[in-house]
């Protein structure tokens, strides 16, 4: 069984769409990181911080996953990083209307002696000073480090997120992002020059229309399934950043041809999370739904074709 170390925000969310609105629910980076990759054979552990107003039973619904919240710090007295958002009817374009990093603000990771070697280290989207403390508490280089940042990072901490990338194997980012990050509208040009600030591996999701995985001349693209309903598509890609870290733990195989897979795993989960708002569809997801809907990805990506 691999060690998987997650870091990211375990959150509030409330979120709006053309289907509905929620309250405060839970949401977080490393949330919805840790659900995805604990339909996999791995032990894994969150690095991150709540407030005193953080729920018992959120965090019970974590331990019942076998997800190792000894790291997951409290603070008496502290708010929880709180985001809400609305989306368009297109669900592709939103717009943030409230950001309060309350705890979050002055947070300082800590990483449990259990998963300073970890095989797998999954950064979740956080200020890239936060993540390279992370690096720096780590016993042995992991198989494999995992980092997704967003363009905020890019406008107002350039330097630091420089620095943090030349310490990882594998990006994952979206399109829009890859492209300010690189200054190339070409997504091929654009990992090209991501490999020459570090990483191995790049990964490029472009939500409703799949991910891309790059790896020297290699390309691979994984698609997303045609869904009949979307709810909600925030923490979907960090579902798909858990389903892709936590493939990669449980398997001990870091060729191309694994990580391809591990795409395919996390873009299945991933077509779970829009279901429904925030987690709920992912507390509910059973692995025969799972094991099913990768056969349909099968389906909707083989054929034969002779060639002369």
């Amino acid at each position: 069984m691999g060690k998987l170390l997650i870091v990211g925000t375990v959150a509030f969310d409330a979120i709006e769409t053309p289907f509905g609105k929620t309250d405060k629910i839970l949401g977080g980076a490393a949330t919805f990181i840790g659900l995805a990759a604990s339909q996999f054979d791995v032990d894994s552990a969150i690095v991150s911080v709540v407030g005193e107003d953080f729920p018992q039973e959120y965090l019970d619904l974590l331990t019942d996953r076998n997800i190792d919240i000894s790291a997951l710090e409290i603070v008496k007295g502290g708010k929880t990083f709180f985001w809400k958002g609305k989306y368009q009817n297109d669900l592709n374009s939103r717009e943030t209307l409230i950001t309060d990093l309350n705890v979050l603000a002055n947070f300082n990771p800590v990483v449990p002696d259990d998963f300073k070697d970890a095989e797998v280290v999954m950064l979740g989207n956080l200020h890239p000073s936060i993540q390279l403390s992370v690096i720096n508490q780590l016993k042995k280089r992991p198989r494999r480090i995992i980092l997704d940042t967003m363009n905020f990072w890019m406008d107002n901490t350039w330097d630091e997120l420089q620095e943090v990338i030349k310490h990882i194997d594998v990006l994952t980012i979206n399109d829009e992002e890859a492209r300010q990050l690189t200054q190339e509208y070409s997504l091929v040009k654009a990992a090209q020059k991501i490999y020459g600030m570090g990483p191995k591996y790049v990964v490029i999701k472009k939500g409703e229309h799949g991910a891309l995985l790059f790896h020297k001349e290699q390309i691979f693209f994984a698609p997303a399934l045609p869904l009949e309903e979307v709810f909600d598509p925030t923490g979907a890609g960090d579902t798909f950043a858990g389903g892709f870290a936590g493939y990669l733990a449980a398997s001990d195989d870091s060729s191309f041809n694994n990580m391809k897979k591990a795409v395919i795993h996390g873009s299945n989960l991933a077509s779970f999370s829009v279901e429904k708002f925030g987690t709920e569809r992912m507390l509910s997801l059973e692995h025969k739904e799972i094991k099913d809907r990768l056969h349909q990805f099968k389906k909707l990506t083989q054929f034969d074709i002779e060639l002369q």
